[in-house]
């Protein structure tokens, strides 16, 4: 039997009861609807996070304090006070570290910040002049941290885009003054927006001189006196010093430290610390895939359901069929065609709302006035889920569509 001749079969065998046909291929709708939106948003996070990290900076190594071990209790890794303000000093050195370009210490906290009628809990993060070009942030109003407000402890402070904007709205806070902690801080600049979703957004913070934040806001040193940091920064060359970067970061760490076995400092590289959270997301991605997979299995069941209702309410026709001479395979292609065409005509259908549910969910989001939520469909999840859709389709209609074609014609005859 020609396929058309077996597609126009399985359509007139579908259209016999349209409501129960519709029903079926509702269910692959509602299952592909579901993997392309729940996809997309898993697949909206990595970008996001891609470009957060990519708008840090370029070539850039973070050196981060390491683990501890006390009464025998390890801690975990970043949760010691073992890097000072002296090792970012140190690591500047361009005769014992010439793959290093720059390096810009930070040092982070929290704190309640008042200004006027408005107050929020936010990072407060201590910096250096560095960091503006290190972690590539530019200035949108005003001024960065300078030398001399480093040295002298200044009470100034630089707003990222969204605090200013929960604080002071449309107007410029340049100038004008804040409290963080009980302590009043005049606003020299505001930066440009970054933006970013999840994982820290990096406009939710208020950058102030390092030295001003150690010994006024959260004064904390190691047991030899150093000035702690949370982590240090670095830049290398370029693309191609890093490795060498790396190893000169650790010879003069492990130095200052006087290490003998275990490092107390960790160093990962951007790369390093992008791939870690690609997989993450990635594992995020796969694991919303197969919840929304749930509902593509019950359509699929649902498919089946169908084919052999189908089957036996047709049990006659194929009798007189295969009286007339048709083969087992003309029958079972048949169908299959059929199963095939609920499958693929759902998984068309769950295309097209998927991808308008993944465009209306960031609107959605957007007038709630929750945080932004990019959505992505890219043509491979688009491709995988039709895929899926035509696959469920021929595997589901493989039962029903053996059972038809194995059916005693002279039986087949004598069904009521």
């Amino acid at each position: 039997m020609p396929i058309t001749e077996g597609v126009f079969l399985a359509l007139r065998g579908l259209s016999a009861n349209k409501l129960r046909s519709a029903l079926t291929v509702l269910g692959i709708v509602i299952g592909i609807t579901a993997v392309i939106a729940l996809m997309s948003i898993g697949r909206g996070v990595q970008e996001s996070v891609t470009a957060q990290f990519q708008g840090m900076g370029t070539n850039l190594i973070f050196v981060r304090p390491g683990s501890t071990t006390s009464g025998g209790v390890r801690s975990a890794s970043g949760s010691s006070t073992t890097l000072t303000l002296e090792d970012a000093e140190a690591l500047v050195d361009a005769d014992r570290a010439p793959a290093v370009l720059a390096v810009a210490p930070e040092r982070m906290t929290f704190g309640q910040v008042v200004a006027g009628p408005q107050n929020m809990n936010t990072r407060i993060v201590g910096v250096t002049p560095d960091y503006e070009t290190v972690r590539n942030f530019t200035v949108a109003d005003g001024e960065f941290v300078n030398n001399q407000q480093v040295q002298g402890r200044s009470t100034v402070a630089l707003l990222g885009a969204n605090v200013a904007t929960t604080l002071f709205g449309d107007v410029s806070p340049v100038g004008q003054n804040i409290m963080i902690n009980k302590r009043r801080f005049r606003v020299i600049g505001t930066l440009e927006r970054k933006g970013g979703t999840g994982f820290g957004s990096q406009d939710e913070q208020i950058f102030i001189p390092i030295t001003t934040l150690m010994y006024r806001l959260d004064a904390q040193r190691t047991a030899r006196g150093g000035r702690t940091v949370s982590s240090i920064n670095v830049q290398a060359v370029d693309e191609q010093s890093i490795n060498e970067a790396v190893a000169q970061i650790g010879v003069i760490l492990r130095e200052r430290h006087r290490i003998t076995r275990e490092d107390d400092f960790t160093v990962m590289t951007q790369e390093d610390t992008l791939a870690a959270m690609q997989q993450v997301t990635g594992v995020m991605t796969l694991f919303l895939g197969a919840i929304a997979g749930i509902s593509l299995l019950v359509g699929g069941i649902g498919i089946m359901n169908i084919m052999l209702v189908s089957v036996t309410e047709r049990t006659r026709e194929i009798g007189i069929r295969k009286a007339l001479g048709a083969k087992r395979r003309d029958i079972l292609t048949q169908f299959m065609i059929e199963a095939t065409v609920l499958s693929v005509v759902g998984g068309a259908l769950g295309i097209v709302f998927g991808a308008l549910v993944a465009n209306v969910i960031p609107m959605f989001m957007s007038q709630q006035g929750s945080t932004p939520l990019k959505t992505v469909v890219s043509p491979d999840i688009v491709l995988f889920a039709f895929g899926v859709s035509a696959a469920i389709g021929l595997f589901f209609g493989i039962y029903p569509s053996n059972r038809a074609a194995g059916l005693n014609p002279i039986e087949a005859l004598r069904y009521e």
